[in-house]
């Protein structure tokens, strides 16, 4: 397969601080009520909670929320209280993560599981899932809580499918994108989709929104693949080659077994089977060799446009121009 060699790293950067001006008196709303609901006389899950959340995160899903209900002039709050929960469900999933992976660096710390153990990080991560649908029950709407079952549902056949192809090279890209849109992308579509629900939007405004949110999704993820052969530890706030150490076959791998020679091929295959991180270096040079990653960031810039073209319908607002900024930073990132 052809693919373009126009890098997305080419384009202008964007001022991601920019777009979080937008909603920064909501977003200080919704980390004082994340802090509020941390709060346990559980001193354990003070400590890997605030650990956790307090770890630097974009905060990426909940903005996109908060946009969104800003970008259909919504004007009550249960969008901080959706946000708040939004962001829960996300770091339950990363402490799960974490345990399932063996990983031990998250955003250049300590995982919590490297600090406190396996136990504790599972069952804070419970915690956090448990808190999450407590206050989702507040907002006493049983579309939200529908959304945001399913969502949870999803991610969880995601987090399963992931294992079962774990050192399988004989992975599809359709496999493989199947994964991370219930695993990655659901969750950001589950957020664009409850903005909408909150302000009462048509179902064709909401379909166009989740359809931006899952497009973002999978494009954010792509990039996350390629940024781990391409960017650094420091800029990560990871390990590089943490993906081949844990014999997950993302795109970059899948394209370059499919594209390199035979003798290529079987290295990249070798690596995945036996999560050898110890082979970095020489299946980054083949995943470079055979423009897997040029080919990796072009489906990325592909979603990335697609969850653009989901918003034409929306009406034109900063909002709706910060919606766009985000898909198109989505593909320029660089951690």
């Amino acid at each position: 397969m052809t693919v373009s060699q126009n890098s997305n790293k080419a384009h202008t950067p964007i001022d991601f601080a920019s777009i979080q001006s937008l909603t920064e008196n909501e977003a200080k709303a919704v980390d004082q009520l994340i802090l509020e609901e941390l709060t346990s006389d559980v001193v354990l899950i003070n400590q890997i909670g605030h650990y956790i959340i307090n770890s630097g995160g974009k905060r990426l899903r909940p903005m996109l929320l908060l946009l969104t209900a800003k970008a259909l002039n919504y004007q009550q709050d249960n969008h901080l209280v959706l946000a708040a929960v939004i962001e829960f469900i996300h770091t339950a999933t990363l402490l799960h993560d974490d345990v399932v992976d063996e990983s031990d660096l998250r955003r250049g710390k300590e995982t919590a599981n490297a600090v406190w153990g396996n136990a504790a990080s599972v069952l804070v991560g419970d915690y956090l899932y448990s808190s999450a649908f407590e206050m989702m029950v507040r907002t006493n709407n049983m579309r939200v809580m529908e959304i945001l079952s399913k969502t949870t549902t999803a991610i969880a056949e995601g987090e399963v499918l992931q294992l079962l192809n774990c050192n399988s090279p004989a992975t599809t890209e359709a496999k493989y994108l199947e994964v991370i849109s219930r695993k990655t992308a659901i969750l950001f579509s589950a957020a664009t989709r409850l903005g909408a629900v909150l302000a009462d939007a048509s179902p064709e405004i909401e379909q166009n929104l989740a359809d931006y949110g899952q497009h973002l999704g999978i494009a954010f993820q792509l990039i996350d693949d390629a940024l781990d052969y391409t960017s650094s530890k420091d800029k990560l706030g990871k390990n590089l080659g943490d993906d081949l150490a844990e014999g997950k076959p993302t795109l970059p791998l899948i394209y370059a077994i499919e594209n390199g020679t035979e003798e290529q091929a079987n290295i990249i295959i070798d690596a995945i089977k036996t999560g050898n991180r110890d082979s970095f270096n020489e299946v980054y040079a083949i995943v470079k060799a055979t423009n897997a990653i040029t080919y990796t960031e072009q489906r990325a810039d592909d979603e990335a446009q697609q969850a653009i073209d989901a918003l034409s319908n929306l009406p034109d607002s900063e909002f709706k121009n910060a919606l766009e900024v985000l898909a198109r930073f989505s593909v320029q990132r660089n951690y």
